[in-house]
């Protein structure tokens, strides 16, 4: 038998995520069947599963690159650059339409809770490192605990993804977010 080789299983693997990707942000968590998924990624479920042990596993692989991806943003640029690149390109982030559905698993199922938790920390560590950074720098608000402004800027974050996945990206969002990025900054 051939050996595959890892660059043939690291495409393979991308093209699983991009396929799952677009048949979540589709049908959400729940409708992503694996017939879907197959059809999404143009592969079977032999193949889909070969490369995730079940559809939490796909799901929370998906989750986890985009984290990896925003993480490196927030921790060069910040949450609010993350929130920007949504608004600049939607169709790479409207698979977190599902909040909805990760909302009602995170309260009812302990081990995708834990497993979700672990996959966000990142997100939450680099932005954390970055408000800590800047504040140090002068640059931002020192009246205002940095736990108060990572809570802040999550629920913008929250509020921006439920405008994405209703298909509302437009409506002076970006004008929004310059508001946020202003009200977290130090005032001379």
């Amino acid at each position: 038998m051939p050996k595959v080789s890892d660059d043939h299983l690291a495409a393979r693997r991308g093209q699983i995520l991009d396929g799952a990707r677009s048949c979540f942000a589709e049908y959400g968590y729940e409708g992503a069947t694996v017939r879907r998924l197959e059809e999404a990624t143009g592969l079977s479920r032999g193949a889909i599963f070969h490369h995730f042990r079940d559809k939490d596993a796909l799901f929370l692989a998906l989750a986890q690159e985009d984290t990896a991806r925003m993480a490196e943003v927030a921790a060069n640029q910040g949450l609010v650059q993350v929130m920007r690149d949504m608004l600049a390109r939607p169709e790479d982030f409207n698979w977190l339409g599902t909040r909805l559905e990760i909302a009602r698993r995170l309260r009812n199922d302990p081990e995708f809770r834990a497993h979700w938790e672990q996959r966000s920390e990142e997100l939450t560590n680099a932005t954390v490192a970055r408000l800590e950074r800047r504040k140090s720098e002068g640059a931002l608000r020192d009246d205002v605990p940095t736990k108060v402004l990572l809570g802040y800027l999550d629920l913008v974050l929250d509020g921006l993804v439920a405008r994405i996945a209703s298909g509302h990206a437009g409506d002076n969002l970006s004008e929004v977010l310059d508001l946020v990025e202003a009200s977290v900054r130090r005032k001379n």
